[in-house]
């Protein structure tokens, strides 16, 4: 009798937990962020198992990311040229002579002048920041602005020593960063080695990767992880294309522009212009300081709006031309979340922050977007589309991109 009884009471205990603990939706969620937050504590114990993964990062990183982003650059003209019934190893083959190609070239003409233009502006800058910054204080001690200064501060303070302290600080750290730019180049120089090779292979076999992927995905989750891999794929590589596109043209742009006008380093500023457009919304401002120092320092005041006329086709032209045709509205990213993301990147990780804050936030992004849509269908508590707030008027020419971009999508 007694065992039956037990039997009863296991049934009973069993169908219990299993109504309010394991068919429990809201306990099952709690029960996986229980799980989600003993790993994060955890992880910080186990560390020294990642130490040889942090190693090999440490020696595989740049030229891993080094192929990548030229894995993503070139990867469309392969597949170009491959419709056009040449062998996809011949097809690499012919890029990668050609790039060798256009390598040496620069490094016979262009090389030599950017070495002599950055020695040069190096060797001469901080001598260019003490007479910019004596001339801005020349500027403040005229009788009108000594009066304006006074009240301004209330007689308390120096606001022409306060403003000059700043711009000491502002050019001081645009040529700390310029010297560590410059300082990385042994380093590059070993990953250039490396990279080709790794390029190479990830041009050869890298659109096989998914199909070896799914092999390691369970067969229901097969689709869903598909289409969330393929999503993420494309906002890397329209990211990383479109901002290298950009980045060229404006460090062209700055280079024509400069040239034309008679600024001094007008292919190293044009350069520097370029590769601090990798950097959203801050970049092409903080390449322009360096610019105004040398026009003020070494020109007269017709110089300064000379710069700032090329400065202003150049944004109107990036604006207007050249970042909607390169990079459209790809990312779909509000500019108030983009700063809110470059300002706690940079805060976080420092300038690799800066540079990568935008594209992680995108695939992240993605990433939560198919966890909601899981979410959404997992607990059944999205079905009704009922909303009491008036929904937002959206335009036609807005229309347009949202259809052009589910297209790309499908």
């Amino acid at each position: 009798m007694e065992p039956e009884h037990n039997k009863t009471a296991f049934s009973l205990a069993a169908s219990w937990f299993m109504k309010w603990v394991l068919n429990n939706k809201a306990v099952s969620v709690l029960i996986i962020l229980l799980l989600i937050q003993l790993n994060i504590l955890l992880v910080p114990r186990i560390s020294f198992i990642f130490e040889p993964l942090v190693a090999l990062f440490g020696v595989m990183g740049l030229p891993l990311i080094m192929a990548g982003v030229l894995y993503y650059l070139l990867n469309p003209l392969i597949d170009w040229m491959e419709t056009k019934k040449i062998h996809r190893i011949g097809a690499i083959s012919i890029v990668l002579i050609a790039i060798i190609g256009l390598i040496v070239w620069g490094i016979a003409t262009l090389i030599p002048v950017i070495r002599e233009q950055t020695i040069s502006l190096l060797d001469n800058w901080r001598e260019y920041v003490d007479r910019f910054i004596a001339q801005v204080d020349a500027f403040f001690q005229n009788d009108l602005l000594s009066r304006l200064q006074v009240q301004l501060t209330g007689g308390e303070g120096d606001l022409s020593t306060s403003i000059t302290e700043q711009a000491d600080e502002v050019v001081g750290t645009t040529v700390s960063g310029i010297g560590n730019v410059f300082g990385i180049v042994s380093t590059t120089v070993l990953a250039l080695i490396t990279t080709p090779f790794v390029l190479f292979y990830l041009l050869k076999d890298g659109h096989h990767l998914p199909y070896h992927i799914m092999k390691f995905v369970p067969s229901r989750m097969r689709e869903q992880t598909y289409q969330l891999l393929r999503e993420m794929n494309m906002q890397i590589s329209q990211y990383i294309r479109g901002q290298l596109l950009v980045a060229f043209f404006v460090g062209l742009m700055f280079w024509i522009g400069l040239s034309i006008i008679g600024l001094e380093y007008a292919l190293t500023l044009g350069i520097l212009a370029g590769a601090l457009n990798l950097i959203p919304f801050l970049g092409t401002f903080i390449a322009v300081i360096p610019i105004v120092v040398i026009a003020i320092v070494l020109h007269s005041p017709l110089m300064l709006l000379k710069v700032l006329a090329v400065f202003t086709i150049e944004q109107t032209l990036e604006g207007r031309v050249v970042q909607p045709l390169v990079l459209g509205s790809s990312l779909n990213i509000h500019p108030v979340t983009i700063i809110a993301v470059l300002l706690t990147a940079g805060s976080l990780f420092g300038l690799p922050g800066v540079i990568l804050g935008i594209p992680a936030y995108a695939v992240l992004k993605v990433v939560l977007v198919h966890l909601f849509t899981w979410y959404q269908s997992y607990t059944g508590m999205y079905a009704d589309d009922y909303n009491p707030a008036p929904k937002p008027l959206v335009s036609e020419k807005k229309k347009k991109k949202l259809l052009k971009r589910k297209k790309k999508m499908t």
